[in-house]
């Protein structure tokens, strides 16, 4: 596929965006909130969660040297704002979801962290800090997960994002359990104190994977404490949240102030509405496709994220939709995929988007207050939505060469087709939250 060529002037004219003051603490409450996802949090996946009903979204991870070195473009035709390294696009967004995205930073320096910050910082709502993601492409540097052994390190970058940025910006920081629940109180202290707008916990600790179960019970103790500390600042739940629905068990058990999803929403970007789409095959494929194809979305970055997609089978036989993802696999570009899109009306699915967007401000859906648990709500154990073994991939580095294949795990055919594995706007070879 032929790339479209970029300008590099300020931004055209674009799609009238709705008018919003700058988030605040209170914007982090009672929302429902796609989590960072390398790879699958790409922007159609953000755009269609938000017309779906997620509350603010959160951009993959991205290192800070990488930013760095990034040439801000835009494009004339869809108004796209990208970052593209020497190859490749490895952030991309459009002002129509700047209101409610938050930017994921991946640092152990405060001065890189503020220098990247400041770089997209006309682009966001939030910078958020990553203090938990587990792979050793991030701790051996000192970044996500390393930081919570290294709390003054940790507190000194969120001390001088917050120092740096302007107060239309918020700072928050995505962190995992300690194993002791007083040592993880002790450091939720320390990061409140920063000035942190909020503070979203991933229920499991540094040595859980995703096919263990989230230990949301913990976090309750935690939310009752930052509330003691009478700052205001929310506590976001991440772990094992199915979508809308599910949101209300996970807040009656932890008493989160929101709650923020990632596996269930790579499986179904729909899933933060009260009735997310069935038969996503035909509801939500060609759609996903035709905007992808529209913005100029890497192919290989959207056959992945289509092949995660997975919604319970009602008006369509499982045959018909096993069709659909032969011809996924064996698709070299989007011209692969004509006789499941049919026409491709990129243009009007975005309109589409847009006007969701402004008729229904995703920053006003908001979910009903949490209610008290029942015994039952605190034993369920909630089902995974995407296979055991996941790996969490390597985000864009400045220059950094992709994990090797002796430390990837085998992506199903369906997922890769017969094309090598391709650089991709949001990098790496797998996917998981941050």
């Amino acid at each position: 596929m032929t790339r479209r060529s970029h300008s590099v002037s300020p931004d055209p004219r674009v799609t009238k965006k709705p008018k919003f003051d700058h988030l605040t603490s209170d914007d982090f409450k009672n929302g429902i909130f796609l989590a960072p996802m390398v790879r699958s949090g790409a922007l159609p996946t953000r755009l269609f969660a938000l017309k779906h009903g997620a509350t603010l979204v959160w951009g993959p991870e991205m290192v800070d040297k990488a930013i760095l070195h990034a040439e801000r473009v835009v494009d004339p035709v869809t108004g796209v704002i990208s970052y593209t390294g020497k190859s490749r696009a490895m952030f991309t967004t459009h002002p129509i979801e700047k209101p409610y995205l938050i930017y994921q930073i991946g640092s152990s320096d405060p001065d890189l962290a503020v220098q990247a910050a400041k770089t997209v910082m006309h682009d966001v709502s939030g910078i958020d800090l990553n203090c938990g993601c587990p792979k050793p492409f991030s701790t051996h540097a000192g970044m996500g997960a390393a930081l919570l052994t290294n709390p003054d390190l940790l507190c000194s970058i969120l001390t001088a994002l917050r120092k740096a940025m302007p107060p239309e910006i918020t700072v928050s920081a995505k962190i995992r359990l300690l194993p002791s629940q007083e040592d993880t109180l002790e450091l939720v202290e320390r990061i409140v104190n920063t000035g942190i707008s909020a503070l979203t916990i991933h229920c499991r600790t540094r040595n859980m994977r995703e096919k263990d179960r989230a230990t949301i019970e913990r976090l309750r103790e935690i939310v009752d404490f930052v509330e003691g500390m009478g700052k205001g600042i929310a506590v976001i739940e991440n772990g094992d949240c199915l979508g809308w629905n599910d949101a209300q068990r996970v807040r009656a058990v932890t008493g989160a102030h929101s709650v923020m999803i990632a596996r269930a929403a790579e499986a179904n970007p729909s899933c933060f509405s009260s009735a997310p789409l069935d038969d996503i095959e035909q509801t939500l494929v060609p759609s996903y496709l035709r905007l992808s194809r529209y913005l100029d979305n890497h192919w290989g970055l959207t056959k992945f994220c289509t092949a995660q997609f997975k919604a319970q089978l009602v008006n369509i036989k499982k045959s018909d939709a096993v069709e659909m993802r032969q011809t996924l696999a064996q698709s070299k570009n989007f011209d692969g995929m004509n006789v499941v899109v049919g026409t491709w009306n990129g243009k009007e699915e975005f309109d589409e988007i847009v006007r969701s967007i402004e008729a229904n401000p995703p920053r006003q859906h908001r979910l009903p207050p949490p209610t008290t648990p029942t015994k039952q709500q605190e034993a369920v154990e909630t089902p995974e939505t995407t296979p055991p073994g996941t790996q969490n991939p390597e985000p864009p580095g400045s220059g950094a060469p992709l994990l090797p294949n002796t430390y990837r795990i085998t992506l199903p055919p369906m997922a890769t087709g017969h094309d090598a594995t391709t650089p991709t706007p949001s990098g790496g070879a797998s996917v998981t939250a941050q």
